[in-house]
């Protein structure tokens, strides 16, 4: 039985700017094929959310409910609870995440 996978608010917002950004400085067809993307990358998780990794930057302060994946460099943070797959975070895994995480997860 698949998990249901929903995206909060700030994760949505991410995947616009993600999208703004590339239209801006690459293409339109570049920002629709890489949103299409990290779309299929959050899709897969209803099938097997226990496959991704622990986000080092959380397991470096105890925190072990977060997982992640990636459409590099996209980073992808999300948790699952029972059978819900709540994604938090979608960025360019090449940013600060230490205070992105830590903003948006830790700080509430």
């Amino acid at each position: 039985m698949p998990f249901d996978v929903v995206l909060t608010e700030g994760a949505t917002h991410d995947l616009d700017r993600i999208y703004d950004y590339i239209a801006e400085h690459d293409s339109l067809e570049k920002a629709e094929a890489t949103l299409a993307r990290i779309e299929r990358v959050v899709a897969s998780l209803s099938a097997l959310p226990d496959r991704g990794t622990h986000p080092k930057e959380l397991v470096a302060l105890g925190i072990r409910e977060y997982r992640e994946t990636f459409f590099k460099p996209y980073r992808v943070i999300y948790r699952v609870v029972d059978r819900i797959v709540v994604v938090f975070v979608i960025a360019d895994g090449r940013r600060d995440m230490q205070s992105l995480l830590a903003r948006r997860l830790l700080d509430g």
